[in-house]
């Protein structure tokens, strides 16, 4: 589903992506690992066409993220580990996500009532004035909803309490089969009851690969 070759990207004069060769198939669910630095965000933004390389390729379903970033986007669902600074109020940001993605808008509140998160009576609060949990719970919400083929979470727990944590989980371990799910983390014991693969960078480069 993701073809990475040989990718290269440099920011001035940092090397943030050195040659990085990656394959991830559907099923797989991979933990992306490593130190602050080590390229996993640029990794990540490269996959969703934010990023053009220095040199090598990133093939989407066979489509180049940047040529074809519209298709490609249709297959992805994607929770960045800071919430964007939308202005829109819940009921402007979810009627624009089932518009454009054709998202069911009973399934966003499904998830979101999974996560227990009220939006029914939050729907003319500004998104931007959320707090960091609900904010993220709505991007979950969404996502889950969405019904992707690749789903990229990056650091997705980061602003959730233990309770929400687990359900967030639970939501995964039953939406994930025949999906390609990936997890920028620093809490490997988190995802490791899901995961199958885990993967370590450091200084732009995989360190280690493993099957699990």
């Amino acid at each position: 589903m993701i073809e990475i070759k040989e990718l290269t990207k440099k920011f001035e004069k940092t090397l943030s992506l050195d040659h990085v060769t990656l394959s991830f198939s559907k099923g797989d669910a991979i933990a992306l690992m490593g130190a602050n630095g080590a390229g996993k965000t640029t990794l990540i933004r490269s996959i969703l066409g934010y990023y053009h390389p220095n040199s090598g390729s990133v093939l989407v379903n066979g489509l180049d993220p940047i040529k074809e970033r519209t298709e490609v986007l249709k297959h992805i669902s994607f929770v960045p580990q800071l919430p964007p600074p939308i202005k829109l109020s819940l009921r402007e940001l979810i009627s624009y996500v089932c518009k454009s993605s054709g998202v069911e808008e009973k399934d966003i509140h499904h998830y979101a009532n999974e996560m227990k998160l009220d939006v029914t009576s939050n729907l003319g609060k500004s998104f931007f004035k959320l707090s960091g949990g609900m904010k993220q719970k709505l991007l979950i919400a969404i996502s889950l909803a969405k019904q992707s083929d690749i789903v990229i979470y990056d650091e997705p727990t980061a602003n959730l309490d233990p309770k929400a944590r687990d359900d967030f989980y639970r939501l995964i371990e039953q939406s994930q089969k025949e999906k390609l799910s990936l997890f920028v983390t620093h809490r490997i014991e988190e995802v490791q009851s899901i995961v199958n693969r885990q993967i370590y960078m450091d200084l732009g480069k995989v360190v280690s690969d493993e099957r699990c």
